[in-house]
């Protein structure tokens, strides 16, 4: 493998930012070449993106295409689409992209869709059942956040007589107040589990069974469904109603699977298709158009120029819709679960960064938290604006505003405020005893500051699906220029290893061999 920092288009790239990159300002480009808006913006389905106000030129994207080629993300990308191994720590094929490939145009086709045949099926069926009010998915990590995200994101799509409900948390906070307002004759709980013994998931199922029993319910395989790998333990814990997916489907990349089921629920089978026609179109685009036009590869290579030569460490993600304000959790663990890597596929320690920090809330919230701290703190931190062209609501007015606020944000960003500018405007609020010099120091913004404008026609099944499969594919192409492997998650188990081990001596109080502060918590804890 040859590592992205040893190539001759990383040296260019070097090269580039000393001599152009450092010093690009975002208003004398476009003052420039009144080209530029143009010339930086794509297009993939369902989704346009104005890349302009990076700060990148032509030139950067040109290099940072070389390098993409010859860290070989077109072969590695064709690789994982066909089914060969790209989880090489377990040995395991990447084929979320399966799940979603029309009928006979996958790998493992006939599987793929006799499973979501069956769960579209019994999705219908429960629809149907009038005496179903109420679903809980009870899952966590990708058996969580991706549906979670979802279900909100399309709830103009969904019935208003059925409410959705996610718990997660295995802090009894989360299910037991949700339980208190619940009916058992007419709730139905999916337990998402891949092995059916992730302990949070298990123990708020078991809650649940606890729950559903004690108001006297008998009928757990009625009310009671599962989403697993794992049959065997679900027909033990009493569950006969189970759905399956592949040890190719990682969880962050499940909602395309079975785990999908309260989409399909909430949404009904026709608009999952749909879902999942979105994301094929987004696949398609990432297999078979150029790098220099690739969305999601060129979305990815710009991570890796803020990264590691802007030295940027996190990105806030805006989405001006509230359908989608869930979107920037689900994001986190995407890309900081995939990409939060700090050896290479080789197990070599990198000497360069990957992930960011990835954050966000919906915009206009996000502009009266933590916006002062975007457009004049010390950090320089992207901010990636999802937008939405129609909405599912007539308050036209207030959607306009949206709109404006999200495009005045971006340009904001760039545009900033001279103290020259600030020293002519009266600022209302202002304290008399200031000097106007210092005050207008107090309200520059410096400007320059990069953001990416996504936008969507409507928020759509369909659109929905591509947007997420284009963050998937952004996330996959990043990675393969860093040289690490997405897939795979082991920064996830040694506090759950740590957890099991504690879990005993929270009862007994036994804290024998434990550090000196974890000692001293649990001795605490036990008094």
């Amino acid at each position: 493998m040859t590592r992205c920092d040893r190539t001759r288009a990383w040296a260019a790239l070097a090269g580039h930012y000393e001599a152009h990159g450092r010093d690009l300002d975002l208003r004398e480009a476009f003052a420039r070449d009144p080209g530029r808006a143009a010339a930086l913006s794509f297009e993939a389905p369902e989704v346009y993106a104005d890349l302009s106000k990076n700060l990148v030129d032509l030139a950067t994207l040109r290099f940072l295409v070389e390098l993409a080629q010859e860290c070989e993300l077109p072969a590695r990308r064709d690789a994982m689409l066909r089914g060969e191994v790209a989880n090489a720590t377990e040995g395991r094929a990447v084929l979320h992209t399966a799940l979603r490939a029309p009928r006979g145009a996958g790998p493992f086709s006939d599987e793929v869709h006799a499973e979501l045949d069956a769960m579209l099926a019994y999705a219908e069926r429960v629809r149907a059942d009038a005496a179903i009010t109420d679903i809980v998915n009870i899952g966590i990590g990708g058996s969580d956040l991706g549906p979670l995200m979802a279900v909100r994101a399309l709830q103009a799509w969904g019935d208003p007589g059925r409410r959705l409900h996610f718990v997660s948390n295995v802090d009894g906070h989360d299910i037991v107040p949700l339980l208190q307002r619940l009916d058992p004759a007419h709730t139905l709980f999916i337990v998402a589990s891949k092995t059916f013994t992730t302990q949070e998931t298990m123990a708020n199922a078991r809650t649940a069974r606890d729950w559903f029993t004690a108001a006297g319910g008998t009928d757990i395989a009625r009310h009671f469904a599962a989403t697993t790998t794992n049959v065997a333990a679900a027909a033990a814990f009493g569950i006969t109603t189970t759905f399956g997916f592949w040890d190719w489907v990682g969880g962050r990349y499940s909602m395309w699977s079975a785990i999908g089921l309260p989409i399909a629920i909430a949404i009904g089978a026709a608009n999952f298709r749909d879902f999942l026609a979105g994301a094929h179109a987004m696949d398609r685009h990432y297999a078979a158009t150029p790098l220099a036009r690739n969305l999601p590869a060129l979305l990815g290579l710009i991570d890796v120029w803020y990264r590691n030569f802007r030295g940027y460490t996190s990105r806030s993600v805006a989405p001006y819709h509230q359908g989608l304000a869930r979107l920037p959790a689900y994001l986190q663990q995407l890309e900081m679960e995939s990409n939060g890597k700090q050896v290479d596929l080789d197990g070599d320690a990198l000497p360069y960064g990957t992930s960011p920090v990835v954050w966000g809330e919906p915009g206009t919230n996000g502009q009266h938290a933590y916006f002062q701290m975007l457009h004049q703190g010390t950090e320089v931190v992207p901010v990636e604006f999802i937008a939405v062209k129609h909405p599912a609501h007539d308050r036209l007015d207030q959607h306009r505003m949206l709109l404006a606020n999200c495009l005045a944000q971006s340009q904001a960003l760039m545009q900033g405020k001279t103290a020259a500018e600030a020293a002519t405007e009266r600022a209302p609020t202002a304290s008399d005893a200031i000097a106007p010099a210092v005050l207008a120091r107090h309200r520059r913004f410096p400007g320059n500051r990069p953001s990416t404008t996504l936008l969507l026609d409507a928020l759509t099944p369909r659109s929905l699906g591509a947007l997420i499969a284009l963050y998937e594919h952004r996330v996959h192409a990043a990675g393969v220029v860093w040289g690490i492997n997405s897939f795979d998650q082991w920064g996830v188990e040694l506090g759950k290893a740590l957890a099991n081990e504690l879990l005993p001596r929270l009862e007994s109080g036994d804290a024998a061999g434990l550090d000196g502060s974890t000692a001293a918590l649990l001795r605490r804890l036990k008094a």
